[in-house]
């Protein structure tokens, strides 16, 4: 598939590039967390990069004073396996150069299903912050070379988190996998049996 630069027009109905913040104060943390060499982990919060005094900066500007997280997603991913979307933006700030596969909330079915071929890729070079919009569909990034991504993850406080209590079983209400996360996978992911099935067609592999 096509790759765009996340630079390319095509890329502001799902978000937009960050550029008035210089992000190397959470760039060089974020090269000494854990990278998995066949997985990718993620944290949803890293006090280090949360005291840094650039974090109250993004917090009080891009999140407008709500209470924020910061955490990271790291490792070696090259397939699409799922989407998810959240009630509001989340921030990525690369590390490494690394791929977006995304798609639009406005797609899903009224079966919560959605087609992946609707499905588009931007590169994200290493360095830029990028704010993702929440009604744009996104998942662990994908790997831009063989070395892997590092990536620090913004969202409102507690995304994420393990849910409180029971969720009803039907709308939209039946993607969600923890707060603030509503999520589909494809049948091939490995969290097919935990989630609603509802990516239809290829499981994208970069």
């Amino acid at each position: 598939m096509k790759t765009y630069n996340i630079s390319d027009p095509a890329f502001s109905k799902y978000g937009r590039v960050i550029t008035e913040f210089d992000f190397s104060p959470i760039v060089e943390i974020l090269k000494t967390t854990p990278k998995p060499t066949d997985h990718v982990i993620y944290s949803p919060t890293e006090p280090e990069l949360e005291a840094l005094p650039l974090s109250r900066i993004l917090e009080n500007t891009i999140f407008g004073e709500l209470p924020m997280q910061i955490g990271y997603c790291n490792g070696h991913n090259r397939k699409l396996n799922a989407l998810e979307y959240h009630h509001s933006s989340e921030v990525n700030i690369a590390a490494t150069d690394m791929i977006l596969l995304l798609g639009m909330v406005q797609d899903i079915s009224m079966e919560h299903t959605y087609p992946t071929d609707l499905v588009e890729a931007f590169y994200v070079p290493a360095g830029t912050g990028v704010e993702i919009y929440g009604t744009t569909l996104h998942y662990a990034p994908c790997s831009a070379d063989d070395d892997g991504f590092q990536v620090a993850i913004l969202l409102p406080r507690d995304t994420n988190l393990p849910l409180s209590g029971p969720i009803p079983a039907d709308g939209e209400a039946r993607l969600m996998t923890a707060k603030n996360k509503w999520l589909i996978c494809h049948e091939d992911s490995d969290c097919a049996d935990s989630c609603v099935v509802g990516l239809l067609g290829e499981n994208i592999t970069l």
